[in-house]
């Protein structure tokens, strides 16, 4: 077993690992890109000095000014978490593909709105701009990673989920350095901050008429009864005959998990809610999904992403531009560190190890990071006043080990919090409850987005250091909710979920469902050579008769 190894539910035609998968991935994933640029580009925005002079920072007091950048950051996180919500009832109706161009539709007006602001009119356009593009972002960041999950094929689906993690990180990239490149290259000036808002429409644009090019998920047809589309569609992704004992097999465990749902709660837009409100077992479910975007948001990482010149000049690093150059690095070593979770980690360790070892890790470069901020008084505890245009003075020992262990934080974060909860929530719910499932698991992360990006800076004006351990403390917790509630769901099919989830100990889960699977796919397939024997026979005996008959 190598690292690039795939682990198969059941023997695969490898044209099933076909480019058709992987572009459509790519392209619903521009919509991650949206997602990621905003959450690296809106930092820096306010931090450069034509921003921060155009609308007056400088004359607003130190509680003024954080309320201000809290304010024009979580809006966006409370028009994605309505978003998120309102995905579910267009992704139930209008089908995947319909809901991610009329998203992307509602992004770009968003983004457009935020170029007519200017220091005479004020912010009102940034934020009612931010509000529109956190609704399209909050619907595409619920509908992506079902889409994805629904076309993959088991052994490559947490590297096509992952794919949407790429894209956010790749948008962050751009995002992080953006803001440095101009203010090492343009002279502050209207123009100059307005250029990292409009670079907005590229993503928001290729994801629109991306749209044009996907084909609606089969799986979604197939829960609607158009069955004849749902076959094309099927055969076109897997680039198979819909004979093809694959196909069969697939297509077979697909009409099962919808028939089990029929018989067990019916099929509808209110069934859903009504199992959540009468199953227990679904309930805890939706708790798991939402209580992983709350360890994921408690690991400090959109504290960083959101306000990073914020916590840089917590360790020491002052100046715009070592402070800009710093954070386009941590943009670099995550988006380096994506590539590697994407294409070796998510599909050979698995979800469960990967959540395990980035929060141990994690949260020891946390304590050591605030220890380090307490004991040198570094940064004035991250005050939020805006920075200094000088460059920062040569950090001691000290610093270098804390800026040493903020990218070791990053390293332990990337490849494991970052991205795997996304793919658990793509997969963990079944065909009907799935897209309220996603839905609640993205309003959850934008939920706790915005308590984080909210707060952010009035936690560093008040608790400085302790900033950092309550982070670290955070991740201790997120080791004991994994170990014990979250089972491994690597190379499981989407229809095998529910017995996964029910298995107890959850240690054990994994290895115990993936046997079954084994040995059930073995007796269909024996089945199926069966048939096919008893057929050719009997067709050889028919064939037999007619001659014996036309020789009398």
């Amino acid at each position: 077993m190598g690292l690039l190894t795939l682990s198969e539910d059941r023997p695969t035609p490898k044209a099933v690992y076909n480019w058709r998968v992987y572009t459509c991935a790519t392209i619903a994933s521009f919509a991650s890109c949206m997602i990621g640029y905003d959450s690296a580009f809106i930092g820096t925005t306010l931090a450069l000095p034509s921003f921060t002079e155009e609308f007056r920072f400088a004359d607003m007091g130190t509680d003024e000014l954080a309320l201000i950048k809290a304010n024009i950051v979580s809006v966006y996180q409370a028009g994605a978490f309505f978003g998120s919500l309102f995905a579910y009832v267009s992704s139930y109706f209008l089908g995947r593909k319909k809901s991610l161009y009329i998203f992307s539709l509602v992004f770009l007006l968003g983004a457009g709105l935020m170029l007519g602001a200017t220091g005479e009119r004020g912010l009102g356009l940034i934020y009612a701009g931010r509000v529109l593009a956190g609704i399209g972002v909050g619907g595409a960041s619920m509908i992506v990673p079902i889409y994805i999950s629904e076309l993959s094929p088991p052994a490559i689906r947490g590297r096509l989920v992952g794919i949407y993690e790429l894209g956010w990180q790749l948008g962050g990239l751009v995002g992080f350095w953006i803001n440095y490149g101009i203010s090492e290259t343009l002279a502050p000036s209207h123009s100059q901050w307005l250029i990292p808002f409009a670079v907005q429409l590229i993503p928001g644009g290729l994801l629109f008429f991306g749209t044009f090019f996907l084909r609606e998920s089969p799986r979604w047809l197939f829960l609607k009864g158009r069955r004849e589309e749902a076959l094309k569609n099927l055969t076109w992704i897997r680039k198979l005959p819909a004979d093809d004992i694959y196909m069969v097999e697939e297509v077979a465990g697909i009409d099962q998990a919808i028939e089990d749902l029929k018989a067990n709660m019916g099929l509808g837009f209110w069934k859903p809610f009504i199992a959540v409100g009468r199953n227990r077992k679904v309930q805890w479910r939706f708790f798991l999904g939402g209580m992983l975007f709350l360890w994921q948001n408690g690991s400090g990482i959109n504290a960083i992403n959101y306000y990073s010149p914020t916590v840089f000049r917590s360790i020491g690093i002052t100046g715009t531009s070592t402070s800009f150059l710093t954070t386009g690095i941590f943009g670099v070593v995550k988006t380096v560190l994506t590539f590697v979770w994407l294409f070796v980690l998510i599909d050979h360790l698995g979800r469960r190890n990967l959540l395990l070892i980035g929060a141990a890790g994690g949260s020891f470069c946390m304590w050591f990071i605030g220890a380090y901020i307490k004991i040198s008084g570094a940064g004035n505890s991250g005050s939020t006043t805006t920075a200094s245009t000088t460059e920062s003075p040569s950090l001691d020992s000290g610093g270098i080990a804390a800026v040493f262990f903020f990218y070791l934080w990053t390293a332990f974060y990337t490849p494991s919090w970052n991205g795997t909860p996304w793919v658990i929530n793509s997969e963990m719910f079944d065909q009907n409850t799935r897209s309220l499932g996603q839905a609640s698991a993205a309003a959850n992360n934008w939920f706790w987005n915005f308590i984080i990006s909210r707060f952010t800076p009035q936690m560093f004006n008040s608790m400085g250091y302790g900033v950092y351990f309550f982070f670290a403390s955070l991740m201790i917790c997120s080791i004991v909710f994994v170990w014990f509630l979250i089972p491994e769901t690597k190379g499981i099919p989407l229809e095998a979920m529910d017995r996964l989830f029910a298995y107890r100990p959850v240690r054990k889960a994994h290895s115990v469902v993936r046997e079954e699977v084994r040995r059930e796919d073995e007796e269909f397939r024996q089945d199926a050579e069966g048939a096919e024997l008893t057929t050719a026979k009997t067709k050889l005996e028919e064939e037999r008769f007619e001659s014996v008959m036309d020789k009398a």
